[in-house]
């Protein structure tokens, strides 16, 4: 389930969404990409013109004074004081995401879903409409590493108390109503039977299975068609209060409220919740063997999903790789991968690369779509860019151009509260410190063309890729020569 009337999951930086159209859709719960979801979008290859015309000269950067405490239950609390809007972001980032399911895939996102449907005399549409009178909104989702519960409101007073009394009502003692535990099981299955007709969404569950193995990142965090109807409303109450206990979660604030306000809230809310710690980190993935697999599919296009483990969130390389990621195939038009598959022979609508940064490794990905007839050429050609640009680096041009785009772009990451307060959930629970942002400009603008080369080369190989395909068996055409005017352009919307 897709976080409702919320705003953007995992912070600029936290997860590389440049793959974000393609991991977001593939390979996670009909949602935006796992969190592991702003510094990306930030980074994103949008170049604006009205960025170009600053000279080079980076916008001035929202300061944040970021205040950190923890609650008397345990819970880890980042508060930004703002005042510029009468109103505040809630968000509460909890370890309970597929990783946590164990034997039963798809319980972290039952229950996440399960949150709303009831609290003791409301029913689901009370609730909504409860948070509407209020002007506030809700809104939950459930990822691979995290799930999320959030919560806008006015903050005066007689707006603020009923929404926050609500909303700690809704996550801290959710009734799971028999009915509604019975609907979403059945909208879920039928979910099952909608990705037997995509073939990226096949492919996607396929490359993590062959890449994780029996890690717990190899399953979807939809669980199976198989693993869900077994699951009870015992299971999931007894989720409930083990993973989203106080000492499980992460309360961030951002909004027209005083220190002692902030503290005001978290303490209702982490009252509110079940008492118990935080739950164990996931553990490492074993380095799976190289392969390659292919879903026979009947389509005009073919589906080429290449990947490998990459890093784990606190990898010191992050910034180093997440910069040489943009430059390979992590923003738009301009990066290697769209010059040479799309630009210059139009063999694909888009094509993109990107590090999804976990607790655990998470994966590194090349994603694109392409004509079944020159599926084989297209693969090959994205095999040799990606292996030149490990063999070379990039040029001085390509990360100068790279730093200047974070630059003027980064302010972004900071312009709303909703990308705040997304920013400060992710930063508790990944555990970064409190001067990430500033850390994070300040490495990645002190690289140098040999860092990132060596960082690149550390983390990825060109003979450890897996990769799946998916499309139909059909004889091969060679791929056209590169020019200035592909002869075929790509299709103006992907098939699937």
């Amino acid at each position: 389930m897709s976080e409702r009337k919320s705003s953007r999951l995992v912070p600029i930086g936290l997860v590389s969404i440049a793959l974000a159209c393609a991991l977001a859709f593939y390979l996670t719960p009909s949602s935006d990409s796992n969190a592991s979801q702003a510094l990306d979008k930030a980074k994103s290859g949008n170049k604006l013109q009205s960025l170009a015309e600053l000279n080079d000269k980076a916008p001035s950067r929202r300061q944040l004074d970021v205040q950190t405490w923890k609650t008397v239950d345990g819970a880890k609390v980042l508060f930004v004081e703002a005042r510029e809007l009468p109103m505040f972001d809630l968000r509460l980032t909890f370890a309970a995401g597929s990783s946590q399911d164990g034997d039963a895939p798809g319980l972290a996102l039952l229950t996440n879903a399960m949150l709303n449907e009831g609290v003791a005399g409301k029913d689901v549409s009370a609730i909504a409409q409860g948070f509407e009178s209020l002007g506030a909104d809700f809104g939950n989702g459930a990822y691979r590493d995290m799930a999320v519960a959030s919560l806008r409101s006015l903050s005066v007073v007689d707006k603020r108390e009923p929404a926050l009394k609500l909303f700690a009502e809704v996550v801290g003692k959710p009734t799971l109503p028999a009915d509604s535990f019975a609907r979403i099981k059945n909208q879920m299955l039928a979910g099952f039977e909608y990705q037997k007709q995509n073939p990226g969404k096949l492919a996607g569950l396929e490359l993590m299975k062959r890449l994780y193995g029996e890690h717990p990142y190899a399953h979807s965090s939809d669980g199976t068609a198989e693993s869900i109807p077994p699951i009870t409303l015992a299971q999931a109450r007894a989720f409930h209060a083990k993973a989203y206990a106080a000492g499980n979660a992460v309360i961030a604030l951002v909004g027209d409220l005083s220190r002692a306000e902030a503290e005001a809230i978290a303490n209702q809310v982490s009252t509110a919740l079940p008492k118990g710690p935080a739950l164990a980190k996931t553990p490492p993935p074993v380095e799976p063997k190289a392969s390659i697999g292919h879903i026979e599919f009947p389509s005009k296009q073919t589906n080429l999903m290449l990947a490998q483990l990459g890093i784990d969130r606190d990898d010191p390389d992050y910034a180093a790789v997440s910069l040489g990621n943009q430059i390979l195939g992590g923003g738009g038009f301009g990066t290697r991968l769209m010059t040479e598959v799309r630009e210059k022979r139009g063999l694909t609508y888009g094509v993109y690369s990107g590090f999804t940064a976990m607790q655990a490794r998470g994966p590194f990905m090349i994603n694109l779509q392409t004509r079944a007839e020159m599926s084989e050429g297209t693969l090959k050609l994205v095999q040799d860019v990606f292996a030149d640009y490990l063999k070379n680096g990039p040029t001085q041009k390509e990360l100068d151009d790279a730093k200047r785009e974070l630059a003027g772009s980064f302010p972004l990451s900071t312009a709303s509260n909703a990308d705040i307060v997304g920013q400060l959930g992710a930063m508790g629970f990944y555990d970064l410190p409190l001067s990430y942002l500033e850390d994070f400009m300040h490495q990645s603008q002190e690289l140098t063309v040999e860092q990132v080369k060596a960082a690149l080369n550390k983390h990825l190989s060109t003979d450890k890729m897996v990769i799946v395909t998916a499309g139909p068996s059909v004889p091969q055409k060679p791929l056209p020569p590169p020019t200035d005017k592909p002869a075929e352009q790509p299709l103006g919307v992907p098939e699937h």
